[in-house]
């Protein structure tokens, strides 16, 4: 990642309810909630619809008109939990699969989640190996990992044609740009919003 520079964070973002009392008499309050996640050992972050989590990729080094550090936001869409065994050959070899978000500092010889060679190897390889490491992630080039996995249970109208299934996720920019950038946009020629007197 590179938001507005090389040295990057990555922040958990949960929605918590505000407790009923004098500063939510209504009880209809949330508030964002945001932990840092500042070293690779807290990784394997998994996406958690019950609280509304997505994960914000900072830049701590430069602020936005409102004094946040400017940010991209990761928006998880459909996925699904690992539901193999963690002592299966699957789970071995390919042990990024057991969480969605992994931050790890930049290396380049960490190229691939599961390891260089995991159809070669016993596991052990990757993502869950090089974060005992325990680096700092905070402020430094760091690399976002993010695990996709789409569950399928067959039915009886799969067969013989399984229709496609969608999984995915969004970058979105969250107070990188001090304003909506399409306000920028001028008004079209000859409208009668546009059209001066």
């Amino acid at each position: 990642m590179m938001v507005d520079g090389p040295r990057n964070s990555l922040v958990e973002v949960d929605t918590r309810s505000e407790p009923t009392g004098p500063r939510n008499p209504l009880g209809n309050a949330f508030r964002a909630h945001e932990t840092a996640l500042a070293r690779e050992t807290q990784s394997g972050r998994m996406v958690d619809p019950s609280r509304a989590r997505y994960w914000k990729i900072i830049n701590p080094s430069v602020r936005n008109a409102l004094g946040s550090p400017v940010a991209y936001k990761l928006e998880p869409g459909l996925n699904a939990a690992c539901f193999v065994q963690p002592d299966s050959a699957v789970a071995r070899r390919a042990g990024f699969i057991t969480g969605h978000v992994w931050v790890t500092p930049y290396d380049h010889t960490q190229r691939f989640a599961a390891g260089d060679y995991p159809n070669q190897s016993p596991g052990g390889d990757g993502l869950p190996a090089w974060i005992e490491a325990g680096r700092s992630t905070e402020d430094t080039d760091i690399v976002v990992w993010y695990s996709m996995a789409h569950h399928h249970i067959p039915r009886p109208e799969d067969w013989p044609v399984m229709p496609v299934g969608k999984i995915g996720f969004m970058l979105k920019p969250t107070g990188f740009f001090d304003q909506n950038p399409a306000l920028d946009v001028p008004p079209p020629a000859g409208h009668h919003c546009g059209a001066q007197e």
